[in-house]
């Protein structure tokens, strides 16, 4: 063997063993000191209300770290460990001053590991975000000031310069890597005339640029020339089949059509969003001779004539290339007008189903589970809530993602927290919520802002030759359960029916119970389906918290021990 080969392949092991310690419950991490000597990776489940951390800290003697209302020790929420010479410590403190920080009389970390090796001390533990302990801060999604210190031995003592303080948004984390060659490319509308209707959407199918080898994308920025009328957009890769730019209105041409790999997408609202350190969107190599198809909603509710946009996206890309290979899955309720939400509803739900049984049936490669790192749900304007539920052997596993306060001018893209698994076989369920109670007519499925959508955009790894997994209410046995002999019949029926909250519910049941068409969609538009049915959705309520609540029912309690004592007593 060559010297450079040897080379290589200590390289590549190298970067092997470094891939194999990724934890996909920690995908974030930080350094909190210039020197690099102290990092923190962390984790979270929103749905849980639980906080996943491991602090790492190049010493063998004591840790702290918390969290500080102002980057200082006073009022600062600290927890503080260590392996000794016979047994490793831990515990829940907070700081009254600059003076050794005191106990907590509720302890709400929960220690999980703490291991010395090799000069460093690593100390794993979990919390809730909100501990209802007024000695603890809670974690919100606002940034928060992190502090830490520690020593060289384990007696517990002033820290000397050993300390430090960063500012981190810890729920709405991106991380800010810019690598030696990073370089970007934009995919815009140039000088559209945007057309005087209340909505349109606009196509451009173009090429992006042409590398002999793979680049990996890790950051997608929105260039946003008119807030006022960009509502959304989305970037799709076209089959091999499309040879050729083109540009047109969205939905009117065959060749538009067969571009639905979703790449990237972006919603009002919505700001740059920024892969997680082990994955990035593929471009060039292999796939650098596909075009793309740029769609965008332009909402004009004025009708304004005359308004010219060159929006779109930029593409921050590197030849540093990460672990996997990512990508975008769109699942949910397939959009078509024959879907339609009744008037004076004020919670009116609709579903949309992804079978991934079909997955490994459309696809060329060897099918692997998804491990989904994000995600972003869509409606439009009577959307109020968005669900996704997670299924696995006809039993509700987890809740993937949920919005129970959607907001349809605040959309994004969300990191879950930690990396779920969807295996080959699950059943995944989006749920929205819809209130038209200020409608007097039905609102169909459609792509104008009047209309209706419920979407769940996934982004996960490793990739796959995807385009879609999601579902449509058999419209047979739909027309069959209201009585409706034909298609013209239903449409009457929809159109002239008196809509109560009796008959509302009667068509929400109607809905849910009949068969659903699952379709799921590969790169090259060949599909597969199955019937299924929609399985029920639980949701665990998150219990708003608060130390006064919990001091109240710590009362309640000593005064029922109180009565029971008293009446023990002899009279």
């Amino acid at each position: 063997m060559s010297l450079l080969s040897l080379v290589l392949s200590l390289v590549l092991i190298s970067v092997q063993l470094s891939w194999a310690q990724e934890d996909p419950l920690l995908p974030f991490s930080e350094h909190l000191d210039p020197e690099q000597k102290v990092q923190l990776k962390w984790g979270f489940d929103e749905i849980q209300g639980t906080i996943l951390f491991e602090l790492t800290v190049n010493t063998s003697g004591w840790i702290g770290f918390g969290f500080s209302p102002n980057g200082g020790m006073t009022g600062a929420d600290i927890v503080i460990g260590g392996v000794g010479p016979t047994s490793s410590y831990f515990s829940d403190r907070h700081a009254v001053g600059n003076s050794m920080p005191v106990v907590d009389q509720q302890q709400n970390y929960k220690l999980l590991s703490l291991s010395e090796f090799d000069g460093k001390t690593v100390m794993k533990f979990q919390r809730s975000m909100e501990t209802c302990d007024e000695d603890d801060l809670p974690i919100t999604t606002l940034p928060i000031k992190l502090i830490y210190a520690y020593g060289q031995t384990d007696d517990i003592k002033y820290h000397s310069n050993k300390r430090g303080t960063k500012e981190v948004n810890l729920l709405k984390y991106m991380p800010q890597i810019t690598p030696p060659d990073s370089r970007y490319f934009d995919m815009i509308m140039v000088n559209f005339t945007v057309p005087s209707e209340q909505t349109y959407y606009h196509c451009k199918i173009m090429t992006a640029p042409t590398f002999n080898q793979k680049q990996h994308i890790y950051r997608i920025e929105p260039i946003i020339k008119n807030l006022d009328l960009v509502h959304h957009m989305l970037l799709y890769r076209c089959p091999p089949s499309v040879t050729e730019p083109y540009e047109a209105q969205c939905y009117t041409s065959a060749k538009i059509e067969k571009c639905m790999e979703v790449v990237a997408v972006w919603g009002v609202g919505g700001g740059a969003f920024e892969l997680p350190e082990v994955a990035g969107l593929p471009i060039g190599g292999n796939v650098r001779k596909y075009f793309y198809r740029l769609e965008m909603h332009y909402n004009n509710p004025n009708k304004i004539q005359g308004r010219v946009d060159s929006s779109g996206l930029r593409f921050y890309y590197t030849s540093e290339l990460r672990q996997h290979d990512a990508a975008a899955l769109m699942t949910g309720l397939a959009v078509t007008p024959g879907y339609a939400i009744p008037p004076l509803a004020k919670s009116f739900l609709t579903y949309g189903l992804c079978d991934t049984t079909l997955i490994p049936q459309v696809l060329s490669e060897t099918p692997q589970d998804l491990q989904v790192f994000a995600v972003m749900l869509h409606t439009h304007l009577a959307g109020r809530k968005v669900r996704v539920g997670h299924f696995r052997d006809g039993k509700q596993i987890d809740l993937l993602a949920v919005n129970e306060q959607y907001n349809f001018e605040y959309q994004e893209m969300v990191n879950l927290g930690k990396t779920k698994t969807v295996k080959l076989g699950d059943e995944l369920l989006v749920q929205c919520t819809y209130n038209t109670e200020d409608r007097t007519t039905l609102t169909l499925g459609g792509f104008a802002t009047t209309e209706e959508m419920c979407l769940a955009f996934l982004y996960y790894y490793p990739a796959m030759s995807l385009s879609g997994c999601q579902s449509f209410p058999d419209l047979l046995a739909l027309r069959a359960e209201i009585g409706a002999t034909n298609y013209f019949n239903w449409f009457i029926m929809r159109s002239t029916n008196t809509w109560n909250d009796t008959s509302i519910n009667e068509y929400q049941q109607a809905l849910k119970t009949i068969n659903q068409k699952v379709i799921v969609s590969n790169t090259y538009q060949n599909d597969k389906h199955k019937f299924g049915r929609i399985p029920d959705l639980e949701v665990t309520p998150s219990v708003p918290c608060s130390c006064t609540t919990a001091r109240l029912a710590w009362i309640s309690l000593l005064v029922c021990l109180v009565v029971q004592l008293a009446s023990l007593l002899p009279k």
